[in-house]
């Protein structure tokens, strides 16, 4: 059993910058793939990022490729996403999410263990 939870979000101005922070309860946190996705009201959950079980590769959306980063802390059982140039339609609550499968990151069926998400909002 992964217990995630997301941290950081709020309100930012369009431009400006957040980055979220997921922690994880995992024994062996460095066994599960881990995964940014977003929902904005009336509309479907959606990939954002994703980063390998080392953090050697990562996997962005096109929407948000060259303004987020997903990195992390495997001896601090963390996750981030850094979120620069931030648009009004980034606007959703982000949610942290683990997997031990090493395919299909994009996909959100094939995660795991999700946390509670926190709120991104854009004003513009």
């Amino acid at each position: 059993q992964v217990q995630l939870v997301e941290s950081g979000g709020g309100l930012v101005q369009a431009g400006g910058s957040l980055r979220l922070s997921c922690a994880a309860s995992a024994r062996t946190f460095s066994g599960y793939v881990m995964g940014w996705f977003r929902q904005a009201p009336g509309k479907e959950r959606e990939f954002v990022a994703a980063i390998t079980w080392s953090g050697g590769s990562t996997f962005y959306s096109d929407s948000v490729k060259g303004r987020f980063t997903i990195s992390r802390d495997n001896a601090k059982n963390m996750v981030y996403l850094q979120m620069n140039s931030l648009k009004p339609e980034d606007t959703a609550i982000y949610y942290c999410a683990a997997k031990t499968g090493g395919s299909y990151y994009y996909r959100s069926g094939t995660y795991d263990y999700w946390g509670q998400g926190t709120q991104v909002t854009v004003s513009s």
